[in-house]
């Protein structure tokens, strides 16, 4: 069978300029990062106040919740591009991708959370109190510990789709994974390359992660 020699210069085009995808994965990977702390740390602070005794507090987990899980990533990210600076609050792109993912996580992680902590007996949070813990010493001590094997594998979950999710600095030029196949396959017309390869880079990133989430669940399973 002949090969096509347009093909074969289409793969070598790419590979001639494989530092274009490197630097966009490595974006890609800061990204990840710097938007996971900001959700875990959101879904931690939510989650928590959706159970709290006060209920200004849960409403307010409500409000989090339900806006940032029913409205797009992309319009979130969008908004904030170019909202901002009119608030004159001037970000680069990474800052913008990075708040915009983890905010649009921490909401879903917040959720995580709080059903993780209602599973546990309310007679846990109870004895805790009636032992003389305060409210959050009970929660750190007792409740949290206790609902993290229900936690974790939905949590790892979420990390899962973050690291999808940091496509969407395409949208606003930030130089992420994407971006880079966007732009080099666009100059060239050589789509074909550019996705499978950056395909195959997403799936090597998020494939160990959905092992370890599997894992989490065979071990949650278990220990239930």
């Amino acid at each position: 069978m002949a090969t096509n020699p347009f093909a074969e210069y289409k793969w070598q085009a790419l590979f001639t300029d494989w530092r274009l995808f490197a630097d966009g994965l490595t974006v890609t990977i800061e990204v990840a990062i710097v938007a996971l702390l900001v959700a875990l740390l959101l879904g931690i602070l939510f989650g928590v106040a959706g159970v709290f005794p006060n209920k200004n507090l849960r409403i307010l987990n409500r409000v989090y919740v339900e806006f940032f899980q029913n409205t797009p990533l992309v319009i979130q990210v969008i908004f904030l591009y170019h909202a901002l600076p009119h608030l004159k609050i001037i970000l680069p792109v990474f800052a913008i991708g990075s708040l915009g993912i983890g905010i649009y996580t921490g909401a879903y992680m917040a959720e995580a959370v709080r059903s993780g902590i209602l599973a546990i007996p309310r007679g846990q949070l109870e004895a805790g109190l009636s032992q003389g813990f305060t409210y959050f010493q009970a929660m750190q001590y007792l409740i949290l510990p206790q609902a993290k094997k229900i936690i974790l594998p939905s949590i790892a979950n979420q990390g899962v789709n973050l690291i999808k999710n940091t496509s969407v600095l395409a949208m606003i030029a930030g130089g992420d994974l994407m971006y880079q196949a966007d732009s080099w396959s666009g100059m060239n017309m050589y789509y074909g390359p550019a996705y499978i390869v950056t395909g195959l880079l997403y799936w090597l990133l998020c494939f160990p992660l959905t092992k370890y989430v599997k894992h989490l669940e065979g071990s949650s399973e278990v220990r239930s």
